[in-house]
């Protein structure tokens, strides 16, 4: 008999060669690793440091004697499993009649077949004790049974001196495969108590799996390598799938129509005025465009979308416009986005006056900025350049060189046209920040020549007032870009991905750090796998919607290296060990309180494992994910010195705390204000059409933009369909599913605690406690007027680390994954 645990990366079997201590080795079926190779894994694992090989036989009753030994029958015990099994909420009728015929061949003997695994070992065969083979009692009977969760029962008789189970082996003779939420093992023979199973894992039917799956206990263990199990896949459960199919439906509404309506319409469909872009969140699509009745009767589909979706061709006003309808126009609101917006983690400290490209002078030019002391001496309240740059009173926001090699490409494509930006802001006495430069830059028209500029200031009459505003545009498309690009996909989706699939196929279910990490993995391999199907692939969202397009992916991995901001200084003084440089920065303030919870709290549980460094050095399961995050899923950077080492407790604590600020708070600063601050279009537009009016470059398009301003400004925003297709992506993202788990929240699965272990349930405890002082701590800094970046008159509060959240678009929230 062989044990399987089967996953979407690869297939885990057990196999009986010469008896050896262990539970046995696992042999991993050739799976495709990132960079496209294959090879295989050899693991020795244990349950415990006693158990040897697993050895099954067809045989009934306890296995572990030697063949042909006689010994006194010894006393036995009864034993009791309740396994819990998730239905669908909605069968369609292919799912019911194969349903019924299961019940069917049930009764005649095709069953769900059980073992039980002990964790103690025979005294004379040294091998793991088994049960005999009993099967589920009450399928059949309660197929009918309401509800979409049933429990189903199956006894065990056991020798009284059987011990602990520490795994159960399942087989499922039925036609088609079930979904096993939990397994509970309970009477009067388990000194321990009820033994929990989570297992949340598909068992399909032996006609497509021929071996049995195995699932452990919820007591961690770490003396050896153990076995490696992965569900086999991580599909969205039921709820999350019914969010996301009805954010697509959304989507798809959203973009149908103004699609097509273009196919058969003259016009361009330009945003001709701001009400225009209002009445997407009143008025709806139909009078939105203002098209004539006849249009729509031209196209039945469109007709009967409207008349059966009432209500879903309307968007919801996005929270930027919910206090103040007028504040992306304010030069203050436009700053406070760079520490309170949805994307807080670009604007560093500038240290050096002209700011200085990294680029190869020999193709683009001199380094050095074209921003002088000229163009910002009057904004910076009677200090010096230098002295301001010593008071820490001056940062940056810089995309020069991000754009700059990319934007000859970008440019050439109809309907794009982009900078590459620089943008300065002087911190005031009041402690927000204002713009005083913008420095929009294109190639230079010959390798090494200097590089055509505009340098724009603070407005001083209509003309400059218009011209900042598009300046402030192509910035805010430029943050867009690298928001999404970069600090969203590349620095959190992709980041983690090398680190979960590495403890998929290194960790068992019950090694202790997956256990910690395994909350933090969830969903992301999916929401990934759907990002490369429709998000980041070629002529996919990302290039359709944003200013990059096709260049999208190289940006990324131009990106793709170490970056440090100098926005903190070290200062053991404060609570959290660093001064922030702006003390009112809502991001970084709310940030150090989930960091500094999330870092106890793994401190606490690394501890309770590993108490020395030998412990960590040691666990070879440990140091094989960690090698294989590095080496293999993020070979291009292995050999970067700032990787940390993993050799001692603290140097686990500190990368574990990394990655579970990464799947968490990070994440969810970065996600889920998406919409309510980016789905009014003006306030962040995700691509621009034009660049700024030249009178030298072209005088005619120079003069329409004098005679109509306004309308040149929306010309150059995205056009209606970018912008509603944008707009329902952004929304979609925005959303929580009803299933969310959030930060802090309890751990256990379908009713099964977590873990055995009492003193990683209380550090968890301690741990939530934590996070709900933070919470609270975040709800009286946005109520704080001393705080204008958070409070004040037409400011939206910043909640996007506030760790709870209903369902649903709500900027704020912190789940504990990467789900969407």
């Amino acid at each position: 008999m062989e044990l399987t645990g089967l996953t979407r990366a690869a297939a885990a079997t057990v196999t009986p060669p010469a008896p050896r201590r262990g539970w046995g080795e696992l042999r991993f079926a050739p799976s495709l690793l990132p960079q496209g190779r294959r090879r295989k894994v050899v693991v020795v694992a244990a349950i415990s440091e006693e158990v040897p090989r697993l050895a099954a036989s067809p045989s009934s009753g306890i296995k572990g004697g030697g063949a042909g030994e006689r010994r006194p029958a010894p006393e036995k015990v009864a034993l009791r499993a309740a396994l819990t099994v998730r239905r669908k909420q909605k069968e369609d009728i292919k799912e019911a009649v194969a349903g019924h015929l299961d019940a069917l061949w049930d009764m005649v003997g095709r069953n769900v077949v059980l073992e039980l695994i002990s964790t103690k070992i025979h005294p004379r065969t040294k091998k793991p004790m088994q049960s005999g083979r009993v099967s589920i009692k009450d399928w059949c009977q309660k197929r009918g049974a309401k509800g979409d969760h049933v429990v189903y029962t199956a006894e065990f008789t056991v020798d009284a001196d059987f011990g602990e189970p520490g795994a159960i082996a399942v087989a499922n003779r039925h036609n088609r495969e079930f979904f096993l939420e939990s397994i509970v093992v309970e009477g009067g023979g388990l000194p321990c108590g009820p033994v929990h199973f989570a297992c949340n894992s598909w068992v399909q039917s032996t006609r497509e799996l021929p071996t049995k799956r195995v699932f452990f206990s919820n007591k961690s263990r770490v003396e050896k390598p153990h076995p490696i199990y992965v569900p086999r896949d991580e599909a969205f459960e039921e709820l999350k799938q019914g969010a996301f199919s009805s954010g697509r439906l959304r989507a798809v509404l959203h973009t149908l129509i103004p699609s097509l309506i273009a196919s058969i319409s003259a016009e361009t469909h330009n945003f001709q005025a701001f009400h225009h872009i209002d009445n997407l969140y009143k008025e709806g699509l139909r009078l939105k465009l203002g098209l004539q009745e006849h249009l729509f009767q031209k196209i039945p589909l469109v007709q009967k979308i409207q008349e059966s979706s009432e209500g879903m061709l309307r968007y919801d006003t996005p929270s930027i416009l919910s206090k103040d309808k007028f504040a992306w126009l304010r030069d203050d609101e436009f700053a406070r986005q760079a520490v309170a917006g949805i994307n807080p983690v670009n604007i560093e400290r500038l240290q050096v006056f002209p700011p200085v490209s990294k680029l190869d002078p020999a193709i683009y030019g001199p380094p050095e900025s074209s921003i002088t002391e000229t163009h910002i001496a009057g904004h910076l309240n009677g200090l010096t350049v230098q002295q301001a740059m010593d008071e820490a009173k001056l940062f940056i926001v810089d995309y020069h060189d991000a754009y700059l090699p990319f934007l000859d490409r970008i440019n050439a494509i109809d309907g794009r046209k982009a900078y590459a930006t620089r943008t300065i802001f002087f911190l005031t006495e009041a402690g927000t920040l204002k713009p005083i430069a913008i420095e929009l830059s294109l190639p230079p028209a010959k390798p090494g020549e200097p590089r055509p500029s505009k340098v724009l200031t603070p407005p001083y009459d209509a003309t400059s007032n218009w011209l900042w505003m598009l300046a402030k545009a192509h910035v805010s498309s430029n943050d867009a870009g690298v928001h999404q690009l970069v600090n969203h996909w590349l620095r959190t989706h992709a980041t983690m991905e090398p680190f979960i699939l590495a403890a998929h196929r290194h960790m068992s279910a019950m090694h202790p750090i997956f256990k910690l990490l395994h909350p933090h993995m969830r969903y992301t391999l999916e929401i990934n796998a759907l990002a490369r199907q429709s998000l980041i692939n070629a002529d996919g969202v990302i290039e359709s919607c944003f200013t990059p397009g096709p260049v999208s992916g190289e940006i990324s991995a131009a990106y793709y290296r170490n970056h440090w901001r100098g926005v903190a200084v070290e200062d053991a003084t404060q609570p959290h060990g660093v001064r922030l440089l702006i003390e009112d920065y809502p991001y970084a303030n709310d940030g150090l309180l989930l960091w500094s919870a999330i870092r106890s709290w793994v401190e606490s549980y690394v501890q309770l494992y590993y108490p020395d460094a030998g412990t960590v050095q040691c666990d070879l399961e440990l140091q094989g994910w960690y090698h294989e995050s590095i080496h293999v899923g993020h070979g291009d950077l292995r050999h970067a010195p700032w990787w940390p080492p993993l050799s001692t407790p603290a140097d686990l604590a500190s990368i574990l705390t990394t990655l579970v600020w990464l799947a968490s708070a990070q994440h969810a600063a970065l996600n889920f204000g998406q919409y309510p601050l980016g789905g009014y279009v003006p306030n962040r537009p995700p691509l621009m059409r034009r660049l700024l009016p030249d009178l030298e470059r072209d005088a005619a398009e120079y003069a329409a933009f004098l005679a109509d301003p306004h309308r040149f400004f929306l010309n150059a925003m995205p056009g209606v369909l970018e912008a509603t297709k944008f707009m329902a992506v952004v929304d979609t993202l925005s959303t929580h599913s009803p299933d969310e788990e959030y930060l802090g929240e309890g751990r256990d699965e379908g009713g099964v605690p977590w873990t055995a272990d009492e003193a990683a349930v209380a550090a968890h405890g301690m741990f939530a406690a934590d996070v709900r002082r933070a919470e609270e701590t975040i709800e009286r800094r946005n109520a704080d007027h001393g705080r204008k970046n958070r409070c004040g008159a037409g400011v939206l509060p910043y909640e996007l680390l506030a760790p709870s959240s209903p369902p649903g678009v709500t900027c704020r929230g912190v789940p504990n994954s990467i789900s969407i």
